[in-house]
């Protein structure tokens, strides 16, 4: 169970003695529970070996996802914290407004925005975090304003508002709800009439739920999927899919784009699209920003003779109906021994099925299987970095 922080913890993390302990602790492994509890028991004593533990351990995991050098999260904060890089980039829509970051939690999006917006002010419910976000802020050389304050209650006037709603447990269920939402996305929404609006929330979200959006932008960071923003306001597209990487590059596409597309054999190649714009529904879009057409119009697969520079796509070696006899056949024809199995649109296991092949040979490859129509189709590929 995570450790609950009080404010005294705080202030004592920010304290002398606090920092020189996270500073003990940045040098250990932090691989041994019961060591380093009692390592972390010696420095400070009982009352703040655990917030002091908690602390190394979450900055260490903060560090593959945040620009955050001496920051303080809670476990949960920094779970629904954005990616760095993804924040900057929902920054960047706001730069030279007044904006207002309803859910501030600790700091992570609303320290961005405060990088960029004419002015930024914060607010949370939690006080613990409300002080966290204080620290981080001025470790982080910002100043927002910062205020205790219930987001369906509203503090501040013509400003955009920022919310980040967190999801209660929905009990293995699938679909989500406005009222699955902390605070419910409904009754945030209503709270702020006629206000500009900027909702993040989970990329496996039912987008009908939120017809209050004139827009739904789809975000993925370095291939994987992170998040969705509901934004409401003056927007020329309704469905938007931004792809970012973690050496600055970075495209958009909108449904704005042609979407007209040919219906063809397969090429010479099979291109699986980002993420962000299957999510997006940008698929037809994407395709013909770059001379593509699908297998299929309900599956995300596409092929064409020349791939989009800069992605992982497929060389089709050979293609067909599939069947388990046909590809054993393929792969002693190529001597495949390392396979990669990737499927959509099947019921099939990959590893069930690599089993089932035994692969034995000197080369690699990838098997692609899919349907076109009713038909369940292998392609047999060399992946290749264009």
């Amino acid at each position: 169970m995570a450790y609950a922080f009080s404010l005294d913890d705080v202030g004592f993390l920010k304290s002398a003695a606090g920092v020189a302990a996270l500073a003990e602790c940045a040098t250990r492994p932090l691989t041994d529970p019961i060591g380093d509890v009692a390592f972390v028991r010696r420095l400070v004593g009982e009352r703040y070996a655990a917030a002091v533990l908690e602390t190394a351990v979450l900055r260490r995991k903060s560090v593959s996802k945040l620009d955050a050098v001496d920051w303080l999260f809670t476990s949960d904060a920094l779970q629904q914290a954005s990616a760095s890089l993804v924040a900057r980039h929902r920054a960047a829509r706001l730069a030279g407004r007044d904006v207002h970051d309803v859910t501030c939690s600790v700091g992570a999006d609303l320290i961005e925005i405060a990088r960029v917006a004419s002015r930024a002010l914060g607010s949370d419910l939690d006080e613990v975090r409300l002080a966290m976000a204080r620290h981080n802020a001025f470790v982080a050389g910002v100043s927002p304003g910062l205020v205790r304050a219930d987001a369906l209650r509203p503090v501040s006037r013509d400003t955009v508002v920022v919310a980040d709603p967190a999801r209660r447990d929905s009990a293995g269920r699938r679909a989500w709800k406005p009222a699955d939402f902390l605070p419910p996305l409904d009754e945030l929404v209503d709270a702020y009439p006629g206000r500009e609006l900027s909702v993040k929330c989970a990329p496996g979200l039912d987008f009908d739920i939120a017809p209050w959006a004139d827009e739904v932008e789809v975000v993925s960071l370095d291939g994987q999927v992170r998040e969705a923003c509901l934004w409401r306001g003056d927007s020329a597209v309704s469905r938007r899919a931004t792809v970012l990487r973690s050496d600055g590059a970075q495209w958009t596409l909108t449904d704005a784009e042609p979407d007209e597309i040919p219906s063809r054999e397969p090429g010479e190649w099979l291109i699986d699209p980002d993420g962000a714009v299957v999510r997006a529904g940008l698929v037809r879009h994407y395709a013909a920003r770059h001379g593509l057409w699908q297998l299929d119009d309900r599956i995300a697969y596409l092929t064409g003779d020349e791939p989009p520079t800069g992605i992982r796509a497929f060389r089709i070696l050979e293609h067909g109906p599939y069947s388990e006899k046909s590809l054993r056949a393929l792969l002693k024809k190529y001597e495949v021994g390392r396979l990669e199995i990737l499927v959509r649109g099947l019921d099939v296991d990959p590893d069930v099925l690599r089993r089932k092949l035994k692969p034995k040979g000197r080369e690699e490859a990838t098997l692609v299987l899919t349907r076109i129509g009713r038909s369940g189709v292998a392609f047999l590929c060399r992946a290749q970095r264009t």
